[in-house]
């Protein structure tokens, strides 16, 4: 591997949820020269995840599009990295709200940004438009990269070699 490897650096960001594949996901990219932090500031539980009630955390926040969601003031610092990945699950097509409002505080210009999702079966199609929408937004001068469901190690390979972080 060539010296633009080791002298590549990348911070991953994961909301979450204590699922057991993204828990899996969150250790295997941690080995990988990434770091990781959870996101959310108050935890869910597994009432707030019930996307079969319309009145679970998750529903409210994914249907009340001008809702907003609590992150960690403690966000690591990601000055001395030149990619940040963000890892979470897909909602109704779309990351969970709260990928928006870090979008919205993190310091990303000359950054290259790319989305992960731990859990989803509608594709990442929606989720890649709605973090380039998210970053036009915020007149940020990021280079958005291809995002991906990583539903299994080989997947999550596969997808860091095309990114060149592998």
């Amino acid at each position: 591997k060539g010296a633009d490897y080791f002298e590549q650096k990348y911070r991953i960001l994961l909301f979450g949820y204590q699922y057991d594949q993204a828990a899996r996901r969150k250790n295997r990219i941690k080995a990988g020269r990434g770091s990781v932090c959870d996101l959310a500031e108050k935890p869910y539980s597994a009432a707030d995840l019930d996307w079969h009630d319309p009145n679970s955390r998750t529903s409210i926040e994914q249907h009340q599009h001008a809702s907003r969601v609590a992150i960690k003031d403690d966000l690591p610092a990601i000055n001395d990295y030149d990619t940040v990945l963000i890892g979470f699950p897909i909602w109704w097509g779309i990351p969970p709200r709260l990928i928006a409002d870090l979008i919205d505080r993190l310091p990303l210009n000359g950054k290259q940004l790319a989305g992960f999702a731990t859990s989803g079966s509608s594709g990442f199609e929606r989720a890649q438009s709605y973090l380039e929408r998210t970053v036009k937004e915020n007149n940020a001068d990021v280079q958005v990269l291809p995002g991906a469901v990583l539903n299994n190690d080989a997947q999550m390979d596969a997808w860091l070699k095309q990114l060149n972080l592998n």
